[in-house]
């Protein structure tokens, strides 16, 4: 009989995998303790932005190889496999990661099993989570029901959620079970046939790879932010250092992108919950280079409200465009970003903001009503006297200078992605100022 998949925990995770997985041909069910999520959901709209994501759910509801419920017993009585996909926020005033969410979800479907299966992780978690979660589940399992344990770490970029479960780049699993990498192999069945690269490993391990992998992706973002504010200073380019430094194949060219910085609901806290682990574990000083990839991408965000003041002599009363809200382009994920970090630092000291995002500005406008969120890109520049990029949206990329200039009361610009050509700025008569290169506009140093 075809194994049968639940999904605990519906929101991006578990969205995701649980509609590649039903394409993949498994029928799954996915559990979420919001009523009104699920409702959407099994009508086939998703309340979040992720492409091809809409057209997979609505074609797997539609089939009835999906659906959604706020029942564990029901997914109990359902699954053969459980993956665990709830979140892991950083705890309120700490670095640390929240782990109630992913303890409850594993005490619940540990008792609302009822018959052998498969637990799987998905979450972010602390090392040494999942070897005391499987005694969570061996004391709340019922006599006589045996229930594997596994960690399977997830490996999404938002934008690319879809592309990324259906065909991954890599597949690990941290298991002791025989019986549990059996079952995996056979629920990743179609990946192997591609000779995905499958990484079989003890709990620790798998735990770890996740975080490691986004703190090597913090730093190699900070260390060329790091020199961007030594370009800015001697009048170098940080384009040409990174191009360069990129071809080599130790270093690569990826995320070496100079700019406002990095965002979003795993890189920031995976490095903080990550350096509060390893202290946990007596390692206090082992992790603190993190502190310093922290600071240098907090000091971005700074940078750029620091420019705009300059640019401008005073911020009070004048209108500031920022375009992108957004951590990132192709997702509505406004969680840590720099976009909204940086316009909302610009309000508060007494600028007029008016923001655009193509698809973040409701998720902005929950988290800092005060701004002025606008429908276009062109209501969002009309009118100002400096305009703002901090979202690499293909949009704002490909503005025109000399129409957007006819709009604005004041042509200057901050490319906070480096992403707009210089030459056809300045071109237009604009002051186009971008993170590390040479600005002969404003005073240079980084304010500490």
């Amino acid at each position: 009989m075809p194994l049968r998949l639940t999904v605990i925990g519906a929101g991006y995770l578990g969205t995701t995998h649980a509609a590649a997985m039903a394409e993949l041909g498994f029928e799954v069910l996915a559990v979420d303790v919001d009523a009104d999520r699920v409702e959407q959901l099994n009508l086939g709209n998703l309340p979040f932005h992720e492409p091809a994501l809409p057209e997979l759910l609505r074609k797997h509801t539609a089939s009835g190889r999906l659906r959604f419920t706020t029942s564990m017993a029901e997914a109990g009585a359902f699954g053969d496999v459980h993956f665990v996909a709830v979140g892991t926020p950083q705890r309120a005033g700490e670095h640390g990661a929240d782990m109630s969410y992913v303890d409850a979800a594993v005490a619940g479907i540990a008792e609302a099993a009822t018959k052998h299966c498969l637990i799987v992780g998905k979450s972010t978690v602390p090392v040494g989570s999942a070897r005391r979660l499987k005694d969570v589940v061996l004391s709340k399992s019922s006599p006589g029901i045996n229930i594997d344990f596994a960690w399977n770490p997830e490996f999404l970029r938002e934008g690319f959620a879809v592309e990324d479960t259906l065909r991954p780049d890599r597949l690990v699993v941290g298991t002791d079970s025989d019986s549990a990498n059996e079952i995996l192999r056979a629920v990743y069945a179609d990946a192997l046939e591609r000779e995905t690269p499958y990484i079989l490993t003890d709990f620790e391990t798998a735990e770890l790879v996740k975080v490691a992998a986004n703190a090597f992706l913090a730093t190699k973002i900070s260390f060329i932010n790091a020199f961007s504010e030594v370009t800015e200073t001697v009048g170098g380019d940080i384009r040409t250092l990174a191009d360069a430094i990129g071809y080599d194949a130790r270093i690569g060219r990826k995320f070496l992108n100079a700019g406002v910085g990095f965002g979003g609901g795993c890189l920031p806290k995976d490095i903080r919950a990550l350096q509060a682990r390893v202290s946990e574990l007596g390692l206090d000083t082992t992790m603190r280079f993190l502190n310093e990839v922290d600071e240098v991408n907090l000091r971005r965000r700074d940078r750029v409200v620091y420019l705009a003041e300059q640019l401008l002599g005073s911020l009070e009363g004048k209108t500031v465009a920022i375009l992108g809200t957004a951590f990132k382009p192709n997702s509505d994920d406004v969680r840590d970003s720099p976009a909204l970090d940086v316009a909302g630092q610009l309000f508060n000291r007494g600028a007029d903001v008016n923001v655009y995002d193509p698809e973040a500005n409701a998720n902005a406008a929950k988290r800092f009503p005060r701004l002025n969120y606008c429908d276009s890109l062109v209501s969002a520049v009309t009118g100002a006297d400096i305009v703002l990029l901090l979202t690499e949206w293909p949009e704002f990329i490909q503005m025109d200078p000399e129409t957007v200039g006819t709009l604005v009361e004041g042509r200057i610009v901050i490319d906070g992605r480096n992403v707009l050509d210089p030459e056809a700025w300045s071109g237009s008569g604009w002051t186009f100022c971008a993170l590390g290169r040479r600005m002969d506009h404003v005073s240079v140093p980084v304010p500490v």
